[in-house]
């Protein structure tokens, strides 16, 4: 499904899958404990559809498919029959309350590691670590064009999926990365890259070009994309022509095109042979001199979607420990992007809301199975973390009273838990705020 209607259902889809793991967290644990559980609800408002269960908590859907709840027989909102007292959530030892709460979180990140799990062993196309264009930092550590990444710091690097966030770590914390490549000629070297030395404002989307690093694509069709305006193929060639020769040499690629055209001697036109709506059109072009370059004006066709050229799949044992470092790694991002939206480090487009959300599970769907277990992993840690935050009305909010009851020895008053939950509630709403700005400046901007 493509458009609208595929992002409005992998999003229906992705929330599903994510809140009905959380709530089933916080339910588990709760029932474990003795708690009576008076309504499983996977979504806000209005039931939609709804039943009672054979254990008597009423399952339900709601119709602002937005979250959802587990509701606890508890004294602090309606009375409690005495026979029902010890199955009351308010009654349970701290500890007890402390781990139901924490439970929702806890499954989100044990649910990341299953569908990482699930990801390494289905496969994911990829595309293998090998370098193109080299510049700056790169360039002076003495990485080349066609080095092909074998380890960064000593962690292995099988695909571009991996190295890249490997090297995004290290660049936010601004360290030296050890790079290990192996050559174009077999030869394996080590280089130091001076991420150090990266602007103290780090864009995350400009980090590849800021390190001087772009990923070798494959050669693209001899089939112009664009013609540069005032250039001396202007008139002669256009968009969507294929070149079949350059003086008279056969072409299989573009990158063909250029050395051939710097062979031309000086004064003669570049003699081509282009194929156009099944025409073959035969042109002669004299190309611009600039210092020793000689230059016609046109680009490739770019391809912003090239066959992937590798796989990285693991046995059903090798992905288990694998899925389980990608997870504290992640992990260990997501707590370093929190960090650095709070020391205003980080640019508040960080911050994605739901339509943005539901446009990348389409996208990753389309990607195939392990694209999407992948971006269910990502949603479902971001998730876990989200809720572990100490803002009241959160799981950490919540676990954060219970630590103070614990030090106090009485729970906080009715007074002090109003307060603190209306600021969580104007933290949580700016949060949402900014999330649905976000959204819209990428729809208009």
């Amino acid at each position: 499904m493509n458009g609208f209607f595929g992002s409005l259902w992998w999003l229906l889809i992705t929330l599903g899958v994510l809140v009905t793991f959380h709530e089933f967290g916080h339910f588990w644990v709760g029932r474990h404990f003795g708690v009576k559980v008076l309504r499983f609800s996977v979504g806000f408002g209005k039931p939609i559809w709804s039943r009672i269960g054979r254990d008597g908590t009423e399952y339900a859907i709601g119709g602002i498919p937005l979250g959802g709840y587990v509701k606890f027989l508890d004294e602090r909102e309606a009375d409690v029959a005495p026979e029902e007292l010890d199955q009351a959530f308010n009654r349970k030892p701290i500890w007890q309350r402390m781990l139901i709460v924490a439970a929702g979180p806890v499954f989100n990140i044990v649910l990341c590691v299953a569908l990482l799990w699930g990801m390494l062993v289905i496969g994911r196309p990829d595309y293998a670590p090998v370098i193109g264009h080299v510049q700056g930092i790169a360039a002076a550590a003495g990485i080349q064009p066609g080095d092909r990444i074998l380890r960064i710091d000593g962690e292995d690097i099988p695909t571009w999926n991996d190295a890249l966030p490997a090297l995004a770590r290290r660049a936010i914390a601004h360290q030296v990365a050890t790079v290990d490549v192996r050559g174009a000629d077999g030869h394996e070297s080590s280089h130091a890259l001076r991420l150090d030395q990266l602007p103290a404002r780090i864009n995350e989307l400009e980090l590849m070009d800021d390190m001087g690093m772009a990923a070798k694509r494959p050669p693209a069709p001899p089939i112009v994309g664009d013609v540069a305006t005032g250039s001396a193929a202007v008139g002669h060639v256009q968009p969507g022509d294929r070149i079949l020769s350059v003086n008279g040499n056969r072409i299989t690629n573009f990158e063909d095109i250029r050395p051939l055209v710097q062979k031309t001697a000086p004064g003669a036109a570049v003699q081509l042979v282009v194929e156009r709506a099944g025409k073959t059109l035969d042109m002669a072009i004299a190309p611009v001199v600039q210092g020793n370059a000689r230059i016609i004006g046109i680009g490739p066709q770019q391809d912003d979607n090239p066959p992937y050229d590798t796989v990285r799949r693991l046995g059903p044992l090798q992905a288990v420990p694998a899925a389980i470092h990608e997870t504290g790694a992640l992990l260990h991002d997501s707590v370093t992007m929190i960090g650095r939206m709070i020391r205003g480090q980080a640019s508040r487009e960080s911050v994605s809301g739901p339509v943005t959300i539901a446009k990348i599970a389409n996208a990753s769907a389309q990607m195939g199975p392990a694209y999407f277990l992948r971006f269910l992993a990502l949603m479902s840690l971001s998730l876990g973390v989200l809720n572990l935050l100490p803002i009241p009305i959160l799981d950490g909010g919540h676990l954060a009273m219970y630590a103070v009851e614990a030090v106090r020895g009485r729970p906080l008053g009715e007074r002090a838990l109003a307060i603190s939950q209306s600021i969580g509630l104007m933290m949580i709403l700016g949060l949402m705020g900014l999330a649905f700005y976000n959204d819209l400046f990428g729809q208009f901007h």
